[in-house]
């Protein structure tokens, strides 16, 4: 089972980096041959910078559309977010003194993350016209975080597992030492589903990650009368006319 799973998150390591930015080359080539950022917008820079931030720490533009929606999204990420610090812990050696700091709160970060999930997936099964535009593949991708975030909480609260040999596990794999990997199934399961959504993730909408910061919606600066604005494309048929 452990060059079983060795090799697994080998696969599912090298799928995430070269398929993720893959699709970031493909937003990067993408032209915007119009000026459209979404109104009222900054008219600097600096102002685009701040505009972003609010967007990916706040959540500005869902906070303005729909507090419930926004409450659990933050939630979820927020709580993501945390949980995935917390797991640097399997990965340093010595663990660094905050990531030390927030392992209790990193923990019941689970508890907070599974209540999101249900919430945003109560939603797509509950409000018409979010259900209206659901497809299998939101349903699917909200049932694989809710069972990652169930399998982890077990092994923390009912079915210990031996952390010391899943981080012996896991410093194995960065060095290609490989460690023996406890015998668990619910360690199993849990390490089979985060393999799958790394695998899935660069085809899948979670990219609206990245994705973000190529959006002109948000990323443009809104000085249509003050600069031309000409995609990069039609700067080359310019240049060769």
């Amino acid at each position: 089972m452990s060059t079983l799973f060795a090799i697994l998150f080998y696969f599912a390591t090298l799928v995430f980096v070269v398929g993720t930015f893959y699709r970031i080359g493909i937003y990067t080539r993408t032209p915007a041959p119009l000026k459209i950022p979404t109104t009222p917008a900054p008219m600097n820079t600096g102002g685009v910078v701040l505009r972003m931030m609010r967007e990916v720490f706040l959540f500005e533009s869902l906070f303005k559309a729909n507090l419930w929606t926004w409450g659990l999204g933050w939630l979820f990420h927020a709580s993501l977010a945390l949980v995935l610090l917390r797991h640097l812990r399997y990965f340093t050696d010595p663990v660094w003194s905050w990531v030390a700091f927030i392992q209790p709160f990193g923990t019941y970060a689970g508890i907070t993350m599974l209540a999101g999930v249900a919430g945003l997936w109560a939603r797509r099964i509950f409000v018409e016209r979010i259900r209206y535009i659901s497809t299998p593949s939101d349903h699917l991708m909200l049932a694989l975080f809710m069972a990652i975030a169930i399998s982890g909480l077990t092994m923390s609260f009912f079915v210990h597992t031996d952390v010391i040999a899943v981080k012996g596990f896991m410093l194995g794999l960065m060095h290609f030492d490989l460690q023996a990997l406890p015998s668990s199934i619910g360690l199993y399961v849990h390490l089979s589903l985060v393999a799958l959504l790394m695998m899935i993730f660069p085809i899948s909408k979670l990219l609206h990650a990245p994705g973000l910061f190529f959006s002109p919606g948000r990323n443009q600066v809104d000085n249509p009368r003050e600069k031309r604005h000409i995609a990069a494309w039609a700067k080359r048929m310019e240049s060769e006319n």
